[in-house]
């Protein structure tokens, strides 16, 4: 099969899995790597007077093929990798860093670039023509374009050492998460369990051939043990083994990848000019520099801190009056999800066990397409018709009013070994206008939900419900692109505005009228009684200065890897990351865990500098949901405002522009703080 084309002979142009064999990727990379070569360099070579179209919109256009291979092999590598796959990416990476750089480096195709820029004033662009324009041409001043010859090559070996190093740290996350298993063969051992969680862990045990009970470091097994298991030990151990991945000092250690990456990305942001990594990343973001993200975090620090210290004292208070403990009990790490649990319960009269059943996954999925289909008109229809990487995998068909095609959209929601854990959307191919032809997106959106057992559908915890709808806020994102330039189509926006589609479609599962489209009870019909609609919203902002000073605490801790100007100060990971969590400590600290070692989403992903962004953007959303609860949530009105501005526009404008236009006003803090009851 050659997966070398961008155009394949199958329905709706998908990929064709089926037919793809891994050994095809490295030659298929090679060839598309030459490929997009030449179309540089007939850019560079056109006698014309340089001008945006024979310039910047055609760059914009360049390595279509390797676009589409490169999508299709990191998705795989990301949710359904091996051995062979991981070894490729290790080959593949530095390739593709090196090609990105003979790109930003080439100095005639810079000078074709600035000639056009510098003649802006005189041309009669779009506003997302200017914005193209202005992005391509800080994609060659931000990456070394400006940089002597001596500089260029110090900045090529770093990315290609950066690209490896994110990889190895990455993988050796998954290698941690796969190797770790608690086999329990003592029924007792699984006091406080529910059912549902001990039939999963023994089905788990009888995949890999064993008696007993299995838990992992997987989120459907980790998180229901950490919440309900009653043997206090064994929930130290399972915690102390999730907190010290990458941090063992043996084979799979991540403390040297962690340093490295810092130095390196320090050192490239010093070589362009900037102070630090942060102040390079935070030019092209809403928040614009490390003192505002600081000033951000600091002033939520100091209206969540007191909350979250309040909280935490009426918890220890409430483990000691139900452990039965003599001498008392002193919180740790791995009580905070059983004890948290346990109050709730007590306050709410609610669990997770009670929801449960209102949340079979199936059902969750169409409450989704309801909303969307209610919101924004779409419908979405399964199909056979084209090819999966894994059976687990769902796949749509997403058409609009008018029959016409809006995306193909795949769902992949069971854990297994080739799976990263957590939950992400991605796409394997963008939307554009070409040709005077709109090429629609295909959006995929990837979780790790409880499989079905022999005796019950998956059943989602109300955190999951949540979780597979901020998925798809972000998969809407990509799927209701209309941009003429595929590098600003969908998610292509700024970091601390791509959780806004996200975050604000959470809301919607705390609504009345929205859980009565879905929450029904999967052996009964029966629709969720409105007094556990009560307690859910009730329960809406149960220990919500804690949750927060734990969001904080990350966003501070990534700030201080990467603000940091010297980086190569640091000798103990540790007791670095000990002193950036000093202001939002509630637990002591446990010897044998570190945060940064698997902390994939600032050493891995593509969030460094940028973890503040969750709580920026839940300012925008909570803002913008406010507007929603105004008019009524499923208002088409302003629905078509939040598609028009926010939705299809991806990264055409500036998004407090695109806010604006949506909102009519600059977003508000309080909408957050009175969400989450931390002002009245």
């Amino acid at each position: 099969m050659n997966i070398l084309n961008k155009t394949f002979n199958t329905a709706y142009n998908t990929a064709p899995f089926a037919d793809i064999k891994t050994e095809d990727f490295l030659p298929a990379f090679k060839i598309a790597i030459e490929k997009a070569r030449a179309e540089i360099d007939a850019i560079v070579s056109n006698s014309e007077t340089p001008t945006f179209k024979n310039t910047i919109e055609a760059l914009d256009y360049t390595g279509e093929e390797l676009d589409r291979i490169s999508s299709i092999f990191f998705n795989l590598n990301s949710a359904e990798t091996n051995d062979e796959i991981q070894k490729i990416a290790q080959e593949v990476s530095p390739l593709l860093s090196e090609f990105s750089n003979d790109i930003t480096l080439n100095e005639e195709l810079f000078k074709r670039v600035k000639l056009v820029y510098d003649s802006k004033s005189t041309l009669e662009l779009t506003t997302e023509q200017e914005t193209l324009l202005d992005k391509k041409y800080k994609s060659f001043s931000r990456n070394g374009a400006n940089l002597d010859a001596t500089k260029k090559e110090r900045l090529r070996k770093i990315d290609k050492e950066l690209s490896q190093l994110k990889l190895k740290f990455g993988e050796h996350i998954l290698a941690e998460t796969n190797t770790f298993e608690m086999l329990l063969t003592n029924e007792a051992d699984l006091s406080g369990l529910p059912d549902g969680a001990k039939e999963a862990a023994k089905q788990l045990a009888e995949g890999k051939g064993k008696d007993g009970w299995l838990i992992t470091l997987d989120y459907p097994s980790y998180i229901p043990f950490m919440t309900y298991a009653d043997n206090r030990q064994l929930r130290e151990r399972l915690s102390k083994a999730f907190g010290s991945k990458g941090f063992k000092g043996d084979e799979l250690d991540n403390q040297n990848n962690v340093l490295e990456i810092a130095n390196l990305r320090n050192e490239r942001a010093q070589l362009l000019g900037y102070k630090t990594h942060a102040h390079f990343v935070l030019e092209e973001r809403m928040a614009e520099t490390p003192e505002n993200v600081q000033n951000f975090l600091n002033e939520l620090l100091e209206k969540a801190k007191p909350a979250a210290e309040k909280e935490f004292e009426e918890l220890e208070k409430f483990a000691n009056s139900i452990s039965g403990s003599v001498s008392g009990v002193e919180l740790q790490k791995w009580d905070s999800a059983y004890y948290s649990e346990k109050l709730k319960q007590k306050l709410f009269s609610l669990d997770d066990e009670q929801l449960k059943p209102y949340f079979k996954l199936e059902n969750v999925i169409n409450g989704a397409f309801t909303v969307a289909e209610k919101l924004f008109g779409l419908r979405f229809e399964e199909i056979d018709t084209i090819d999966k990487y894994h059976e687990d995998v769902l796949t749509y068909k997403v058409i609009d009013d008018y029959g016409e095609l809006v995306s193909i959209f795949y769902a992949d929601f069971f854990p297994r070994a080739g799976k990263r854990n957590g939950a992400w959307m991605t796409s394997f191919k963008p939307q554009m206008i070409k040709n005077q032809v709109n090429e629609r997106p295909h959006v995929s959106i990837v979780c790790n939900f409880t499989k079905p057992t022999p005796t019950k559908p998956s059943l989602l915890t109300f955190n999951e419900v949540t979780t597979l709808f901020h998925e798809f806020g972000h998969a809407l994102h990509g799927m209701l692109a209309n941009t003429t330039y595929p590098s600003l189509s969908g998610t292509n926006v700024y970091w601390d505005f791509v959780e806004l589609p996200s975050q604000i479609l959470e809301n919607w599962c705390y609504e009345e009228e929205t859980l009565k489209l879905f929450a029904t009870h999967y052996e009964t019909g029966e629709v969720i009684p409105m007094e556990l609609i009560e307690k859910i919203k009730a329960s809406a902002t149960f220990h919500e200065g804690m949750q927060t000073l734990r969001q904080l605490s990350f966003g501070l801790l990534d700030m201080a890897w990467h603000a940091h100007e010297n980086p190569s100060e640091i000798s103990s990971v540790k007791d670095f990351e000990n002193k950036a969590f000093a202001g939002t400590n509630l637990y002591p600290d446990v010897t044998e865990n570190c945060m940064s070692t698997a902390f994939a989403h600032i050493f891995q992903g593509g969030y460094s500098s940028g973890y503040y962004s969750y709580k920026w953007a839940e300012v925008l959303d909570a803002d913008a949901f406010e507007y929603f609860k105004k008019e009524g949530i499923f208002n088409k009105k302003v629905a078509q405002k939040f598609q028009a501005f926010v939705l299809s526009q991806g990264g055409t404008e500036n998004p407090m522009t695109l806010y604006k236009k949506f909102r009519g006003q600059e977003p508000k803090p309080e909408a957050l703080l009175r969400r989450a009851g931390l002002i009245k």
